[in-house]
């Protein structure tokens, strides 16, 4: 399965059903995620500039980075 380029223009993706995390605030400041079609891969944009470009990774990736953000693997990274 061949997924879209990273940085692909938001206008150049299907529609999507993109969604926020709870904890995302009202200055906009968080990004949203969206399946892909079929599950080819996930959507990842700014919430600020829905139009703009989208990264692409492939489930595996999306669950590595969640699971190690549970972990605390990036926890240095917060102020």
């Amino acid at each position: 399965m061949q997924l879209p380029p990273n940085g692909v223009p938001g206008a150049q993706l299907p529609p999507l059903t993109w969604q926020k995390s709870r904890r995302s605030n009202p200055s906009g400041n968080c990004v949203e995620l969206a399946e892909l079609p079929d599950g080819a891969g996930i959507a990842v944009r700014n919430s600020r500039h829905p139009e703009g470009p989208a990264l692409i990774y492939t489930a595996d990736e999306i669950a590595a980075f969640v699971l190690g953000a549970r972990d605390g693997d990036f926890d240095h990274l917060i102020r």
